[in-house]
């Protein structure tokens, strides 16, 4: 069971992730993942180059002003700003909660072509005390939950959500507030019922392990997918259908005394994700038992990217664009979000 002094701190940092119709900032990609992006731009896959990019993000004036919690990968963790600050350091004096992502991957689920299971809980405690040290209150783990013929079947499903449940116990001991995130992939040609019934069914078994664990709903978020059809399906949805269904899914499934919900954009482009989020909260707010915000990656640092391309030149237009989609989002929280936003 929580301590009450584990307790209180875990609730006020949860609530300090949801507060203000703020969001997270996902800048948590594996070295792996960024070099990926780099190298379709011609920028040097290197460890400096990696640290440049995430100085230009974190030292945006007025990120503060959008963004409530960020979220970083280990090598970020132990990289400093240009100043020779430490990144989480630098984050927290401009407001911004710092947190981490700790799981090491999904891997082949043994005995079940075509899906994965998480892993990382080895050693877990002991990365978690190091990461606190390190300045981290929060941190995330992801599992990916794929739609196909036949899958995902409940093998899949309750290794990932056991492994999820035991990460935010571990998280929740240490005092630093768990993300949980249980994507449902957008890849495939599958429906929005489809991607509602596979939704619904995994979130039901996250949150029974999660209660089986002991984990406080209070001190921690959910960072699921929208729901939607699959990116190759022939029947896409309206942005009013994905925020319907969403809510109608999650109302069914999540319980009210999550802190909040904070949705991953999962391939979706900025405008669209953007969207979506204010849809929900413009149409649907006085159904919702808690705050629906965005912890977005691409969808917020994308555009930026593709300004700076690796040249010191382009990082004060480059964090324009990053404020601009943070901004958005924030309105997205508010109901305030539209397309003049994009052309102001």
């Amino acid at each position: 069971m929580q301590t009450v002094m584990n307790a209180r701190q875990l609730m006020e940092t949860a609530r300090a992730l949801v507060a203000d119709d703020k969001g997270l900032l996902a800048m948590d990609e594996s070295n792996a993942t960024c070099n990926q992006r780099f190298a379709k731009l011609g920028i040097p896959q290197t460890a400096e180059m990696r640290r440049v990019w995430r100085d230009l993000i974190v030292t945006t004036p007025g990120l503060g002003d959008n963004i409530s919690g960020a979220i970083l990968f280990d090598e970020t963790m132990r990289q400093q700003t240009n100043q020779g600050k430490p990144f989480a350091k630098a984050l927290m004096d401009v407001g911004i909660v710092p947190g981490i992502k700790v799981d090491t991957g999904a891997k082949e689920l043994a005995l079940h072509p075509g899906e994965k299971v998480t892993e990382g809980l080895d050693g877990l405690r002991e990365r978690l005390a190091e990461y606190s040290g390190m300045g981290a209150r929060f941190a995330k783990w992801r599992a990916v939950i794929t739609i196909g013929e036949g899958i995902p079947g409940m093998a899949c499903i309750d290794a990932n959500s056991h492994a999820l449940a035991r990460y935010a116990a571990l998280c929740q001991e240490a005092a630093l507030v768990p993300v949980v995130e249980p994507e449902v992939l957008m890849d495939g040609d599958h429906t929005l019922q489809r991607c509602a019934q596979v939704t619904e069914l995994v979130l039901r078994a996250v949150f029974k392990q999660l209660y089986t664990q002991g984990v406080m709903l209070e001190g921690m978020l959910l960072k699921p997918a929208m729901v939607s059809p699959g990116s190759a399906s022939a029947a896409q949805a309206s942005v009013e259908e994905v925020a319907d269904a969403t809510v109608d899914c999650f109302l069914r499934a999540v319980p009210a005394a999550v802190a909040g919900v904070a949705f991953l954009s999962g391939g979706q482009s900025g405008e669209l994700a953007s969207a979506r989020l204010n849809a929900m909260n413009l149409r649907l707010h006085s159904r919702l038992p808690w705050p629906l915000t965005f912890s977005f990656s691409r969808a917020i640092q994308h555009p930026a990217l593709d300004i700076w391309h690796g040249q010191s030149s382009q990082v004060a237009h480059a964090q324009k664009a990053l404020l601009h989609r943070a901004a958005c989002n924030r309105a997205a929280r508010r109901g305030q979000y539209g397309a003049a936003m994009e052309t102001s």
